[in-house]
This record gives structure tokens, sequence and C-alpha cells, in this order.
């Protein structure tokens, strides 16, 4: 009988004593609880001869762990969020990253209402004051939630979660979420405001349950913040980097709005002169969210199940970098896989405002055999902008895009096209469509079509699609404009609609340009979208 050795690492952060129960009834197991390992140093040391390893968010698994880690074949984290995995090396590596997506919603649904009740009613600062021998009434008149005004940004598992409760408490609540259709919302019983400015300015309350990605940092800044009304309170538990802190305890002071509460930060631990921590009606909990009996005991049992069942029979559950499937089939799809979440991934930034279908269609050879796999890689590109890449992946893929409301179907047409192998995707909100499509040249991935334009372009390094209208200049205006910002072009395809006017290029460069450069791009007369994405 094989025998694995199985690392459960962290920094004074272990998972529930019944998941590591488990893990040493297995015969076949030799399993090592070390809590001590912060430095990477020490990490590798424990590391050298492990099968696996399952960690929370204290301990770190970096490219030198699994690099002086030959015998590694899985990581787990009893937990949700990935950042402390080197995911892409661990792929590489043929090694599977497991999460644990669903086990925390609750504990953390309820911290965030507990911190919503705590800073309308100032029970820490009314706390603090008993236990310092005052009796103090007069100073902590507080706020009912009754009949408020709660927007709900995020509508996922959490959000969700929320939302039932703050209904269950008599509060009206509106949701933001790009990604949630207008039939989920009713089916939640939420009001859903498609814009969000236009949800922020209502709101007596706001919760965040967003994931952290370039489109959500700082979502809520300095002239966010200035439009809410100055009875309106904020509560993150979510991300840190949702809110732009400084911006948040300069409106705090300034009394621009009545009170924060957040139990994550931009910098964690945050340092003693951060400005929040001075800043008036305010209510902080270090990073609590999943910080519950249940929820760590959840997790726990969670991650040393589908480790166990990875290492026995080789199935794979909640993976973020591997879909359920043997190894026979993956050499003979693995291609299709990693080809179709990125065209996924494209679609998503090409897709009209609330888009709630997404279907696939398969032309010549790779229509022939099963493509759900193929597809779940595609729902998973697709998704990540929408949750986050962390939160989705092959397994869950499908149900993902149920909660949110987004219809998915795929067809398939074994008879070649014009390409032997055809992969279209496209996304619609019922009036507006974006599609896409890839073949492949030989063994060379490549995107043949982009919203009817016809285009051939390798799928590499950083893409920035432009569209504009069709006129003498355009190419010179904004080649321009990269080559002032150091930003090299290395490939270059252009296609041209003369019955519209209008034109698309595709451009491949050596680098990713910032942000202000690509909205000095947009302010060029006559280019209407700039989409950039690192592939």
């Amino acid at each position: 009988m094989a025998q694995f050795n199985i690392l459960i690492a962290g920094n004074n952060d272990p998972i529930s004593s019944k998941g590591i129960d488990l893990l040493k009834a297995e015969p076949s197991f030799n399993v090592i609880v070390d809590m001590n390992l912060k430095a990477e140093d020490a990490m590798i040391e424990a590391s050298r001869t492990a099968h696996a390893i399952i960690v929370r968010s204290g301990a770190k698994v970096t490219a030198k762990v699994m690099e002086t880690a030959p015998n590694l074949k899985v990581v787990g984290r009893a937990g949700v969020g990935v950042d402390n995995i080197d995911v892409p090396v661990a792929s590489k590596r043929g090694v599977v990253v497991m999460n644990t997506p669903g086990g925390n919603t609750i504990s953390t649904a309820e911290q965030a209402f507990t911190l919503m009740m705590a800073l309308s009613r100032k029970t820490p600062q009314a706390h603090a004051t008993i236990v310092s021998g005052k009796w103090d009434r007069k100073s902590f008149q507080g706020t009912e939630v009754y009949g408020k005004t709660l927007v709900v940004l995020g509508m996922g598992r959490i959000g969700a979660e929320f939302a039932k409760r703050a209904m269950a408490f008599g509060m009206s609540v509106v949701a933001y979420d790009p990604y949630l259709s207008k039939n989920r919302a009713e089916s939640l019983g939420v009001t859903l405001c498609e814009d969000l400015d236009a949800a922020i300015v209502q709101a007596d309350y706001i919760t965040m349950h967003m994931p952290l990605t370039p489109e959500t940092k700082h979502m809520i800044n300095a002239k966010r913040l200035a439009s809410l009304k100055k009875t309106c309170r904020i509560i993150n538990c979510a991300r840190g980097g949702l809110i732009d802190d400084a911006a948040l305890a300069e409106a705090l002071t300034a009394g621009t709005i009545a009170g924060a509460a957040l139990d994550v930060f931009e910098v964690e631990p945050p340092p003693a002169d951060y400005p929040l921590l001075t800043a008036p009606n305010t209510v902080f909990t270090p990073h609590l969210g999943a910080s519950t009996e249940e929820a760590q005991e959840n997790v726990g049992i969670e991650i040393a199940e589908v480790i166990k069942a990875h290492l026995l029979q080789g199935t794979v559950v909640n993976a973020v970098n591997m879909p359920n499937v043997d190894p026979k089939v993956l050499s003979e799809i693995g291609p299709f896989l990693k080809f179709g979440e990125l065209l996924g991934r494209l679609v998503s930034q090409f897709a009209p405002a609330r888009s709630n279908v997404v279907s696939i269609n398969y032309s010549g050879k790779v229509g022939s055999g099963d493509t759900t796999l193929i597809s779940r890689a595609v729902l998973k590109g697709f998704l990540e902008r929408a949750v986050g890449a962390e939160q989705v992946n092959y397994i869950n893929a499908n149900g993902v895009a149920e909660n949110l409301g987004l219809r998915f179907s795929e067809s398939r047409v074994p008879e070649a096209s014009e390409y032997a192998d055809l992969i279209e995707v496209q996304a619609s909100n019922g009036t507006e469509t974006a599609n896409i499509s890839g073949t492949f040249f030989g063994s060379e991935p490549r995107i043949v079509k982009v919203n009817a334009h016809r285009i051939d372009a390798r799928p590499e390094g950083t893409l920035l699609f432009i569209e504009n209208i069709d006129r003498p200049g355009m190419i010179a205006a904004y080649s321009t404009t990269l080559g002032k910002n150091n930003v090299n072009i290395a490939d270059m395809s252009l296609s041209r609609d003369k019955g519209s006017g209008k034109a698309l290029t595709l451009l491949t460069l050596d680098s990713t340009p910032s942000d202000e450069v690509l909205a000095e791009l947009e302010k060029i007369q006559g280019i209407s979208k700039v989409h950039c994405v690192a592939v």
C-alpha cells in the first residue's frame, strides 16, 4: 500500500481537529501538524517529503516550496482565498490546488450583520465605558435598521445570506451586481439597480461582498463617498481594497458619512499610524469573517475529505486549477481547456451589460466528442470577472452561473466549417450580443473572429482590442500614444467593416499599458472601445 505524507501547516491557525482526525484515521497517511511555519525557509524544510500540504491563511505555499517538494501532488486551502498559494507554479508542476468555497458563507454573512448592528447601536464604545467604570447613556444613542434602505454590493452566496437576514429585520434591500439577472433578483426578493452610483445614493447602509479585481478596487472612493447620505453607514467583510481606506478616514472625520464597520483592510494588519484607526464612528475586527467554530469545522472536514479522495482515488473536487478528469482524456483535450477558458475571459471583456445568456458552438472534430469540460472552462473564464478567479472553478462553474441567473447553452456540429476545429462563444442580454471565435492552426491557438470582425491573432502576452471609426489616421493616433508611453507593439491584426464604417484592431503588446494610458487611448476621437487583457 502506498504511503502518503500530509503536512498540515500554519502560523498558529490549524484546521479543525475533526479534519485532522479524519486524515489520521487512514492507515496509509502520515500526518504532520506544524503551526510554526511563517518563514519560507521553515516551510521549505517541512515540505520536502510531503505528498499533500494543507494550509489556512497563515502559511504560504510559494514557488520555492513546491520546487523543493518533488513528491507534492496536491495543496489544499481550508477556506476560499488561495492568494497564499502560487497557483500558476502549481499548475506548471502538475500540483492540484483545492479550496473550500462554501464552508464560511454563513459565518461571514453573520459577521457582517453583527458589525452592522454593532455600528448602529455603538455597542463596542458603550461596552468600553461600562468596563472603565462609567455609566453614560446619553452618548450612545443609536439608530434602528428597521425601515432603512440597505444596498448590497455583490449578490453571491454571502451577499444573498446577508440580504435574507436584513429583510427579516424589516430593511428594504437594493442589490448592485453587474452579473445578477433580473429573474434572480426577483427570486431573492431584492430590487436590482443596474448603476452603482444610482444604487449607493439611496443607501442608509452599504454592505460589500465583491471580489477584489482591477474593476472593483477602490469602487468606494472619495468621489462616491461624497455622494452618500450623511446618515449612511458602510460595512465591509469581503476584501480590503474595495474601499479607499484613506478616503474613508477623511469622510468619517469630516462627517460625510455616519460610520463604518470593517473586518478587512487594505493593509493587514493595519500599522499603528493607519488613518482609519483614529477615525470616529467605527467598529473594527481583525479579519474574523470565517472565524467561527462551525465554519472552521466545516472547512477543516471538507478539505480533509477532498485531499483524502484525491490521494486514494485520484478524484478532484473544488480544484481551482484542474478539471475533474482522468489523465488520458486530459492529455487529449488539455489544449482546448486552456483555450476555452481564455475565450470565455475575453468575451467577458466585451459582453454587454447584464448579459444573462452565454452560448458556445463547436464545429469540426472538437464537436464530435464530449465537450462538457471545455464548456466548463469557457464558463469559468467568463465568470472570473463576476465573482473572482478564486471563487469559480471547473467543478462549480455551472452552479455559480445558476446562482447569478446566467443561462448557459452549447451546440455541436461535427462537420467542419471553414476551420477544422472552431469554438464560438457568445454573450447576450437579449438585445445586444458579443462574440469571439477561436481555432487551432496545427498546435497553435488563434483568435479568428471578434464581434463579426475577421482577424488572425495568437492569444499570447497582452492583447489590446481597439474599436474605432474606419478612417485615415486612426492607426497612427493610437500607435503614437502607445509609443510615447514606451508600450511596444509586437503584432497587429486589423479588420474593417465597410458597411458599418467601423474597424477593430487587435494588438499584441510586449507590456501591459497602465490605466492612465488606456484612458488616454479612449479619449482619442473616433475610438469607441478599448479592452486590454493579459493572457
